[in-house]
């Protein structure tokens, strides 16, 4: 079959080849994949995640050829999300775990839902990790990415004061309508209340200046780190300045550990199909072009999700 791997020296690191089909264990659905969405992880971290010739790619739709051979997960033809630990996504096929997806309704686009899996559950489970944020202020950094446009909306459903935090302008556009509450621009000097949960999608120097900003008892996910850049936080400033928030670092699970995909897919499958979340495709083409898609990823000119029709 035809797959997107790493390929060192090529642009971006991609390029399009033939690779063995995969063999599902028995449970798991081999899946004919229509499309396939990029996060900002599977582009930034690939040299040091993957060897040369492997498939890339974490989040994929389509439909089931051949079902989980124990039983469990949808029958052949249904129309599914699947998310994948060990990758595998951006490939004509792909077998899937049948805990880690979702079936997807006639009127849900495949490639919407293929954004899904890695930013929607993301945003979903660090936002949870925060408590209940009905009427508190909630700071996302990052707020244009992947993650942070997700987290902008779902804090916003849940009831909270959204602050989203952008590095530019153009970056900030549509997010007042997806509900934050308000727009702050490159760092964080115009936030001047305190905030009751972070989720920083960014790390480095920024994280540091978000986590000064908790109220007593509040909470600061570190989800992402976008900056590339380590984070100093002096503990003895927070302290003089009467700090008593926390910093976790988050993690969205484990291969083989913690809750399934599956729940939270489904769950965030029913918004997209009653419009009460927007997937928010800044890009999307054919996967021939996926190394367009993964620069324009890297160079911030995504505002939300790319997205890959595959075939």
């Amino acid at each position: 079959m035809r797959a997107m791997i790493h390929a060192p020296g090529a642009p971006a690191g991609l390029r399009l080849g033939d690779v063995p089909m995969p063999v599902p264990r028995d449970d798991q659905a081999l899946i004919q994949v229509h499309a396939a969405s990029l996060n900002f992880v599977d582009v930034a971290f690939m040299a040091e995640r993957a060897r040369p010739g492997a498939v890339l790619g974490m989040d994929a739709a389509g439909t089931v050829v051949r079902a989980a051979a124990d039983g469990s997960g949808p029958p052949p033809g249904a129309r599914v999300v699947s998310f994948g630990w060990a990758a595998g996504a951006w490939a004509e096929y792909r077998a899937a775990d049948a805990a880690e997806l979702a079936v997807v309704p006639d009127s849900v686009d495949l490639g919407a839902a293929s954004a899904l899996p890695a930013a929607g559950v993301t945003a979903l489970r660090a936002l949870r990790r925060l408590g209940p944020v009905i009427g508190r202020r909630v700071l996302v950094t990052g707020a244009s990415g992947g993650v942070g446009r997700f987290a902008v909306q779902l804090a916003a459903r849940a009831g909270a004061y959204v602050v989203a935090a952008v590095g530019s302008p153009a970056r900030a556009e549509g997010l007042r309508e997806l509900g934050a509450d308000e727009v702050v621009v490159g760092g964080l000097g115009d936030v001047t209340a305190p905030v009751f949960g972070v989720l920083d999608n960014v790390g480095g120097p920024l994280l540091a200046e978000a986590f000064g900003l908790l109220e007593d008892g509040g909470c600061a996910q570190s989800i992402g780190m976008a900056s590339r850049a380590p984070t100093t936080i002096d503990f003895e400033t927070v302290r003089l300045a009467g700090g008593r928030g926390r910093i976790e670092p988050f993690v969205v699970g484990r291969a083989g550990q913690g809750p399934a995909f599956g729940p939270d897919l489904a769950y965030l499958v029913e918004l997209l199909a009653r419009k009460a979340l927007d997937p928010q495709i800044g890009w999307r083409g054919p996967w021939e072009r996926a190394a367009e898609a993964a620069e324009a990823l890297l160079s911030r000119r995504v505002r939300g999700k790319a997205v890959l029709d595959i075939g």
